[in-house]
C-alpha cells in the first residue's frame, strides 16, 4: 500500500518535473517563431546536373529569398536517392535540413532494399509534392534503332544482353526499364551508374544501348544530335518535345511512369516550421517565372497540396509499385 507521505512525495516530484519542463515548452514556439536564424541545408539525393537537381535548385533560390536565409545545396547522389534520403532522415529535426524527395527514394527503394535505412512514412514529414518529370527513352545517334519497336526487336534478338543505364538501382529510370520488361516480355540488363549524367554519357559513347532519363537531363543532348528520343513515359506527350510519341503510342500497352518530386523534413520538425515551408513551397510553385522555367525543362508543376496529401501519395504509390517490384524480382542487394 502506498502511504500518504509517498503519495505527496510523488506529487512533489511530478510538480518539480513539470516546473522544470515549462521553460522548455515555452521556448519551443519561440524558437519556431524565430526560424530561420541561419542557412538551411537542402539535401538533393541525386548528382548535380540531373533533372531533380534542376528542380531542387530552382526552389532553393526562391526559398532563400522568401526566408531571408541562404539555402545551401548539398548533392548526395547514389543508390537511386537512397544515400541522400537516409542522411536527410537522420538529420536533426530543427528545421535546418530540407530534403528533396522522389518517387524512387520513397517508394521504389522500399521494395528493392531489405533494409534501406529509413522509412519515409515514419522518419520523414512530407512537406509537399511539387510536380512531375517525364522520362525519355533514348539511344545514341549511332544506334540504328529509330523506334521503340526497333529497340524491342534488338532485345529479343539477344535476350538478356541489351543494356540500359540509369542513375542507380531504385530510380524511376531503373523502374522504367523494369516496366518495359514486364509489358513486352523482353529481358534487359540494367547497368546502374552513380548519377544520371554518367549514365547519359554511357549511352552517348555506346557503353550501354539505351536509357530512360528525366527530360531536363537529356534535352540538351537530344537537341545537339547526340541522342535520339524514341518515346516519353508519361500519359501525355511532353510540352518540350511534342513530336515524340508516348510509350503507349509507340506500342507498349499500359506504360506510364510519371516521376514526382517533392520536399520533406526529418520527423519531429516543429509543426509551425512545417506549415511555413508548405506555404512557401506552394507559393513558389505557382510563380509564373518558376513554372515557365521548369516547364521548359520538362517539369510540370502541380497545384499546391498539403503535408497530408503528400504523405498519402507516398503511401498510395507504395501500394501500387511494391507488388510490381516484387513480381519483377528486381533487387538492389
Amino acid at each position: 500500500m502506498v502511504s500518504p507521505r509517498q503519495t505527496l512525495s510523488r506529487r512533489q516530484a511530478m510538480t518539480g518535473t513539470l516546473l522544470l519542463s515549462l521553460p522548455l515548452l515555452a521556448s519551443a514556439p519561440a524558437r519556431a517563431a524565430d526560424w530561420p536564424e541561419r542557412p538551411i541545408r537542402m539535401i538533393i539525393p541525386f548528382a548535380a546536373g540531373a533533372g531533380a537537381d534542376t528542380v531542387g535548385r530552382t526552389f532553393g533560390e526562391e526559398l532563400a529569398k522568401a526566408l531571408g536565409q541562404p539555402v545551401v545545396i548539398d548533392n548526395k547522389g547514389g543508390a537511386g536517392g537512397l544515400l541522400g534520403t537516409a542522411e536527410g532522415a537522420r538529420a536533426p529535426a530543427d528545421g535546418y535540413t530540407l530534403l528533396l524527395t522522389s518517387q524512387g527514394a520513397t517508394v521504389f527503394n522500399m521494395g528493392l532494399y531489405k533494409s534501406p535505412g529509413y522509412d519515409p512514412l515514419k522518419d520523414l514529414i512530407p512537406i509537399a509534392t511539387t510536380g512531375i518529370l517525364t522520362n525519355v527513352m533514348v539511344v545514341s545517334t549511332a544506334n540504328p534503332a529509330n523506334t521503340v519497336a526497333d529497340v524491342i526487336a534488338q532485345a529479343r534478338a539477344k535476350p538478356g544482353e541489351l543494356t540500359y543505364g540509369s542513375s542507380g538501382v531504385g530510380s524511376s529510370l531503373h523502374m522504367s526499364g523494369v516496366i518495359l520488361e514486364q509489358r513486352t516480355g523482353v529481358k534487359l540488363q540494367h547497368v546502374p551508374y552513380r548519377g544520371a549524367p554518367a549514365a547519359v554519357l554511357a549511352v552517348i559513347n555506346g557503353e550501354v544501348t539505351m536509357g530512360f532519363f528525366n527530360a531536363p537531363t537529356v534535352v540538351g543532348q537530344i537537341k545537339a544530335g547526340k541522342l535520339k528520343a524514341l518515346a516519353v513515359t508519361t500519359k501525355d506527350r511532353s510540352v518540350i518535345m511534342p513530336e515524340v510519341l508516348t510509350m503507349m503510342e509507340a506500342g507498349v500497352p499500359d506504360f506510364v511512369v510519371a516521376t514526382w518530386l517533392g520536399f520533406a523534413v526529418p520527423n519531429g520538425t516543429p509543426a509551425p516550421i512545417v506549415a511555413r515551408l508548405n506555404a512557401e513551397i506552394g507559393r513558389i510553385a505557382q510563380m509564373p517565372q518558376v513554372k515557365e522555367k521548369l516547364l521548359v525543362q520538362g517539369f510540370e508543376v502541380l497545384p499546391p497540396d498539403t503535408p497530408a496529401a503528400a504523405r498519402k501519395l507516398i503511401a498510395d504509390d507504395q501500394a501500387l509499385w511494391l507488388p510490381i517490384i516484387k513480381q519483377s524480382g528486381a533487387t538492389a542487394e
